[in-house]
């Protein structure tokens, strides 16, 4: 075990946090500086962020105290302000997450009206290292805005790891840009606006008073996959994360910036619903987790990476179907236990 000293970002504190090492019989403490590299004025490309390895979030780092607003985040205030969003905190206060639905599209796929929550949901998530903030995030673009969004990237040197679909046909066309950037928090967030401002996404609307009722039998999708949903939105949603632990280039990344697999519902009435989502595997997982989509008739929508130099090495694959909600639960438990994720109820 490392125990490595970090640097609250949010409290002016310091927190001891204890790091798994390579080599389990190793004993030693290293001190690492809060400041190990400067990014630079755009936020700085992953690969200047090598030089330390199997580095943690801050646990330290996004805590907050109770009823705290925004901008007592410290460190993350600038970036609920550029985005103009306020954001979420995951993974026991180590991942600020800020989402970005295009709740303004009205996108129709196979004669289903998508809802946000299904399949058009972007976010950008913030976790904090030692050296840096690194963000990894999904923005949602119909395709004339695409060019006009990667321009506005890479003016801000934001890192585009994927460009993909994760619907079969839907109008309008729309596309999916994964993007990560490592280095200082405000200056990513303004490359992140930038994205969005060449794109027509609304503002962002106050959260209603209640969920929206779901339309579907909850309890058996719950039994049917092992596990317990979340109702968001008007949607059935399930996240799981995989027990690998997950690093790029050094830094270990949390289930809640995006190394997950999910699972939408959406209800169509009298039990039936559209399902979307992605499931995360490793390479010698995808035959197994496609043979059993299929023998569901699940719809294959596309495998593909969201990142570019993870380890163990992670590849997505998106599907798509309508049916019986608890059958297709079923279809996907089977899916998803052949890979190795966290065990369900």
């Amino acid at each position: 075990m490392v125990t490595v000293k970090v640097a609250v970002a949010l409290e002016a504190v310091e927190t001891t946090k204890r790091c798994t090492d390579a080599s389990p019989s190793a004993g030693h403490t290293i001190s690492v500086p809060a400041h190990g590299h400067d990014a630079g004025p755009r936020g700085g490309r992953l690969r200047e962020h090598q030089h330390l390895h199997n580095q943690r979030p801050d646990l330290g780092a996004t805590r907050i105290r109770a009823g705290a607003g925004p901008d007592h985040r410290r460190g993350l205030g600038p970036v609920t302000d550029t985005l103009g969003r306020t954001g979420k905190l995951g993974d026991d206060g180590t991942v600020y997450r800020v989402s970005l639905p295009r709740t303004d599209l009205n996108v129709v796929s196979r004669g289903v009206p998508i809802k946000p929550g299904l399949s058009l949901g972007g976010y950008a998530a913030f976790a904090r290292y030692d050296d840096a903030t690194l963000v990894m995030g999904d923005l949602v673009v119909t395709e004339d805005e695409l060019p006009k969004v990667t321009d506005a990237l890479q003016a801000h040197d934001i890192d585009q790891t994927a460009i993909h679909k994760h619907l079969l046909e839907q109008t309008p066309p729309v596309w999916w840009t994964h993007v990560m950037a490592m280095g200082d928090p405000a200056q990513i967030a303004q490359g992140i606006r930038a994205a969005l401002d060449a794109t027509a996404i609304a503002p962002p609307a106050a959260p209603p008073a209640q969920q929206p009722p779901i339309d579907l039998d909850t309890a058996a999708i719950d039994t049917a996959l092992g596990r317990h949903g979340t109702a968001d939105g008007g949607i059935y949603k399930f996240t799981i994360a995989r027990q690998d632990t997950i690093e790029e280039n050094g830094h270990v990344l949390p289930p809640t910036l995006g190394v997950t697999t999910g699972v939408n519902f959406q209800p169509l009435g009298g039990g039936r619903a559209a399902i979307n989502g992605d499931i995360v595997m490793t390479g010698n997982e995808i035959q197994d987790v496609i043979d059993a989509l299929r023998a569901g008739g699940i719809d294959v929508v596309e495998v593909h990476n969201h990142t570019l130099d993870e380890q163990p090495r992670l590849f997505y694959l998106h599907f798509w179907s309508v049916g019986d909600s608890v059958t297709l639960a079923t279809t996907m438990r089977e899916a998803i236990s052949a890979t190795h994720v966290t065990p369900g109820t």
